[in-house]
């Protein structure tokens, strides 16, 4: 691709920008329906409703949340009851693994159809096959980055 185009058409800030907005918008929806969580916190909370068990770190990577990030999170979702946690020795140094509790789960289910209604309304007016099409250009620009960036937790 020539590189007038590249700078033309700003792919990373507009990345960026749609990432923002779409958070912004889910906060907005969740507020708007008086959850007592965040979608950043639903993300960690939602990742061990699928696979419970897990530690930080591994959650972590999955949600590409940093280390303090992460940390916060977890204190204010065990404050509220959403998880609990266990101390693992593990090379001889103490590890939290996570479980979400049956609160967790239910205050996850209540937010997915808001969560639904936030991508449904994103993509909107955008039919199956462009999705598809975008969702594998997305997968080559992660994959690209992947290749060229060392991320550290």
């Amino acid at each position: 691709m020539k590189q007038e185009i590249l700078l033309k058409h700003k792919i990373g800030w507009r990345l960026s920008r749609i990432g923002l907005l779409s958070k912004v918008f889910a906060i907005q929806a969740c507020a708007k329906e008086n959850f007592d969580i965040s979608p950043e916190q639903f993300t960690v909370l939602n990742t061990l409703r699928e696979n419970n068990g897990m530690y930080m770190r591994q959650i972590a990577n999955i949600t590409f949340k940093d280390r303090p990030n992460m940390t916060r999170i977890v204190a204010i979702l065990e404050s509220k009851g959403y998880l609990s946690s266990v101390l693992e020795s593990k090379g001889g140094r103490q590890v939290k693994k996570l479980y979400i509790t049956d609160k967790g789960k239910n205050i996850c289910e209540s937010m997915i159809p808001t969560i639904l209604s936030v991508w449904n309304t994103i993509v909107e007016d955008i039919d199956e096959e462009e999705i598809d099409k975008f969702l594998v250009t997305l997968d080559k620009l992660e994959e690209n980055l992947r290749k060229n960036t060392i991320l550290q937790n």
